[in-house]
């Protein structure tokens, strides 16, 4: 594998594959963690490389279990994300490092923030809350395919896979399709590399987000940013409301930016994770 990719031997002896698309603005840079949606793939998001390299950032992502080159782990809780992201810094060499995750990605990057006190700084866009957050309605506003999908999900492994024969409409708002004309239209290509090979993985990140995470959240002390928008149907902005409250973060909230175009963001949020990490 070239451009990057290289597969990492986790702990457990499962493959991981994982995408580094080093840095060229700075000797020593400080790596972040990209964590990817669902469905996705583990490729650093195109429209923020070269900010990333201009403010001394080092961009990597891994795909999730199931997802391309990495080796499937079933059962996987959203906790497990932190186990594999260290066993790839300590692959790395890396003593330090932020982490950013999008949509399903959110949790995700959580999780490694409450586990490896090497998290110093998270960005989250359009992220997810858990299933069982206290005073939350988690269905609250949310599209019908996302609610049939994850209710499925609730039921078990089989019900989530049977529920793909009724196809998923992500309704798409005005801004987002906006977006997806622009810059992250690298979004549709990540989209489009989805296989039926890589559903295992999808699969598993639905039941991961409506079970039990594992994850400490009173763990979290790292500066954290959520970035969400009012009209995401997707992943409603209540989730991202809860989360900050929850967990002391600080919240853009985006008024009338969809799932999607609410990670227009993100490059404000690089200065700000750049500005809040130790340099």
């Amino acid at each position: 594998m070239g451009d990057g990719t290289r597969i990492v031997t986790a702990s457990d002896g499962r493959r991981l594959c994982v995408r580094d698309a080093g840095s060229f603005g700075s000797e020593m840079p400080l790596a972040l963690f990209w964590h990817h949606g669902t469905p996705g793939m583990g490729v650093p998001p195109r429209p923020l490389l070269p900010l990333a390299d201009e403010l001394g950032l080092r961009l990597i992502g891994h795909d999730r279990p199931g997802y391309g080159a990495s080796d499937r782990l079933a059962g996987r809780r959203i906790a497990h994300a932190a186990t594999d992201v260290s066993d790839i810094a300590d692959e790395l060499g890396i003593t330090q490092y932020a982490v950013m995750g999008y949509s399903g990605g959110g949790p995700h990057a959580l999780a490694c923030a409450a586990a490896d006190p090497r998290v110093v700084g998270v960005v989250i866009g359009s992220g997810l809350a858990p299933r069982d957050a206290d005073g939350l309605d988690w269905y609250e506003g949310m599209i019908p395919s996302g609610r049939r999908v994850l209710r499925a999900a609730e039921r078990g492994e089989q019900a989530r896979r049977d529920a793909e024969a009724e196809g998923y409409d992500p309704e798409f708002s005005a801004s987002d399709l906006e977006a997806l004309e622009g810059p992250w239209s690298w979004l549709g290509d990540i989209a489009g590399a989805f296989t039926p090979e890589d559903l295992d993985g999808a699969v598993d990140d639905d039941l991961a987000y409506v079970h039990e995470w594992g994850v400490d959240l009173d763990a979290i002390v790292a500066p954290t940013l959520l970035i969400h928008g009012t009209a995401d149907g997707i992943v409603p902005v209540d989730h991202g409301r809860w989360m900050a409250k929850r967990i002391g973060a600080q919240l853009w909230e985006r008024e009338g930016d969809g799932h999607v175009s609410a990670i227009q963001a993100l490059p404000d949020a690089l200065r700000w994770l750049r500005a809040h990490a130790p340099a």
